[in-house]
């Protein structure tokens, strides 16, 4: 048995676990490819630009949306390493996946880009892996580029981590220069994982996956114990009992082992068909041997956009339903509850971590799962307060929950701290914009004579819709962005419905600051009256606040000339013609509905 403990020991001595992070475009999955390739993971011939991005979606775009792990068998100095590399994505709407890769792992490479320098994404990943106390790896990447400026990255590298200047790796994912430093670097700096082997097993999910085949398959590290092949286990939080089918490691495919020891990362494989039965965060043990700890797992994830989603046809209801469940497991920061619209029938309101998020998630329900939906206007979740008890506490996450305005005492909207790094040149312009969307400047801060960091408190609501687009194009592309909550300040919020011929169309009611309200709503007017198709009477677009209408366009009725057979002769004649076709289009307009297509809610995103 001695002998056994000392060689896992030595096995984990040899073991990596390490993930890459960055801003978004620095180049991370192009590195992640290089170190596949140097170390023949993969084939030549299996291999391709973004490797481990699977989805056609993150090909198309050329951003990672999911973590992907893989393992990587490595000799140096005459010893096998097993690295476990996991590539995280880098836009901040998917910083939850980065935050559980995070937590698998013990150390991680920082990538900046040598043209673009440290950026605002950077920095708010690099806290998340100082927090779970990861070793750091600085690498200065993209350096064989025309742009590349690493004298002057590499003092802002100095300055946020506070390492020697030796200690950064010059590489470039592109060409392939400093794969071999960085591999040295990870097997000599990132510590071996820590863990006894005969401690019962203490393992944890960090990510999952539903294959329609064979059920949910679980990506897992091992903290304390091994996991066998026909283990009976247990998931601690969902207090279920499995036996592990197959477990084994990721490869470039799920490769079957007889068993995963501790500080390793594998997937299991338990038969389990309900997605609900698996958390992200869960803890695996064995029912033999069963362990006390719980590990702790990941921050509960707080949705920042709300949008309902609904299918086109009502009966599809419970196929979206499926849908949804299958692509929170794969995706654990989509939250979503069913809910009810007038216009819209049943569907789901659904919580996102931002615009883009949201975005992905409806590609890939049309996508991968064939489902068309309906899209609602996305909006915040506000706090209100009614006059009778002032301390009772409404959380309206949807129009259609707003009180009415009369019994409200005070409503508090979101506000998030919005860091923005940027060339000296632009900060007139994200001054005006950021002070135009209500916002506060807190900081200004010089990183380095050429890099400049602002620092704005704002309203959520402002830039859930199109700041992040404005921001790209007042600083032509030479802006970075990143936010984290605050706190809910008190606000004059109302409540603006759309109505069609005095009808409510509560898909298009929006939540918005009352300063914006009239703008708003003659915008979005306008712009159905462009989308709205012309029916044979006429149509009254209004936006109202409460009984107030602030807004009105109206589009005319589609009119027959019912005077052509009428040629020369008396005008009274005409007119009676006229005027019967008018009566017709009076009772037609009481019985007549509106329909409204997809593309009216769309519009309300793509507002200027």
């Amino acid at each position: 048995m001695h002998a056994f403990t000392e060689g896992i020991s030595i096995y984990m001595q040899n073991i990596r676990n390490f993930c890459i992070i960055a801003h978004i475009d620095h180049g991370k999955s192009t590195l992640a490819d290089r170190l596949l390739e140097f170390t023949k993971t993969i084939s030549s011939r299996d291999m391709q630009a973004q490797v481990l991005d699977d989805m056609d979606l993150e090909r198309e775009k050329g951003i990672t949306i999911k973590s992907h792990a893989i393992q990587i068998d490595y000799e140096w100095k005459g010893q096998k390493y097993v690295l476990n590399l996991i590539d995280t994505p880098g836009h901040v709407d998917f910083s939850y996946e980065v935050s559980r890769a995070l937590a698998a792992c013990e150390g991680a490479l920082l990538l900046v880009d040598a043209s673009q320098g440290i950026q605002a994404q950077t920095i708010s990943n690099l806290y998340l892996a100082l927090e779970n106390d990861l070793e750091i790896i600085p690498v200065i990447n993209k350096i064989d580029m025309d742009g590349a400026m690493i004298p002057e990255v590499t003092d802002q590298i100095v300055d946020l981590i506070g390492c020697k200047a030796e200690d950064i790796i010059l590489a470039s994912g592109k060409s392939g220069i400093g794969i071999e430093e960085i591999l040295a670097a990870i097997i000599d700096r990132i510590p071996a994982p820590k863990g006894d082997p005969n401690a019962p097993l203490q393992a944890v999910i960090f990510d999952s996956v539903f294959n329609s085949f064979r059920g949910i398959i679980a990506y897992f590290r091992v903290f304390n114990g091994t996991i066998r092949k026909n283990d009976k286990i247990k998931f601690i939080h969902t207090d279920a009992d499995y036996t592990a089918d197959e477990v084994g490691i990721m490869k470039l495919t799920l490769t079957p082992k007889q068993e995963v020891s501790v500080g390793n990362v594998g997937y299991i494989i338990t038969g389990i068909k309900n997605a609900k039965d698996v958390k992200v965060g869960d803890t695996i043990t064995t029912i033999a041997n069963p362990t006390t700890d719980v590990v702790r797992g990941f921050q509960d994830v707080k949705p920042m956009v709300f949008a309902g989603i609904f299918p086109v046809e009502t009966d599809d209801f419970e196929d979206l339903r499926d849908c949804m469940e299958k692509l929170q497991l794969n995706d654990a920061s989509l939250t979503f509850e069913p809910e009810t619209s007038q216009a819209l029938g049943f569907g789901f309101r659904c919580g996102f971590l931002g615009m883009l998020h949201m975005e992905i998630i409806q590609e890939r329900l049309e996508r991968e799962f064939n489902q068309t939906v309906i899209t609602t206007v996305p909006n915040v979740s506000f706090r209100a307060y009614k006059t009778r008890d002032k301390n009772k506490m409404i959380v309206v996450n949807n129009p259609s929950e707003m009180p009415e305005p009369s019994s409200i005492d005070r409503i508090e909207e979101p506000f998030i701290r919005a860091q923005i790094i940027t060339l000296p040149d632009y900060i007139g312009n994200i001054m005006s914009l950021c002070l135009g969307k209500r916002g506060l400047l807190i900081n200004q801060h010089y990183l380095t004579p050429t890099r400049v960091e602002l620092i704005f408190e704002m309203p959520l609501t402002e830039i859930v819709f199109d700041f992040y687009d404005k921001l790209k194009s007042c600083t032509r592309g030479y802006a970075s962005f990143d936010y984290n909550p605050l706190d809910y300040r008190e606000s004059d919020i109302a409540k603006m419905d759309i109505l069609l011929n005095g009808d409510n169309v509560d898909a298009l009611s929006a939540l918005i600051h009352r300063s914006r309200a009239q703008d708003f709503g003659r915008k979005l007017c306008s712009k159905l009256k462009d989308l709205l198709p012309k029916q044979q009477f006429v149509i009254a677009i209004q936006a109202a606040i409460g009984a107030k209408i602030i807004a009105r366009e109206t589009i005319s009725a589609m009119r027959k000339d019912v005077t052509a057979k009428c040629y020369g002769g008396d005008i009274s004649r005409k007119r009676k013609l006229l005027e019967k076709q008018k009566e017709g289009k009076k009772r037609m307009r009481q019985i007549g509905s509106v329909d409204v297509p997809q593309e009216a809610f769309l519009a309300v995103l793509k507002l200027e």
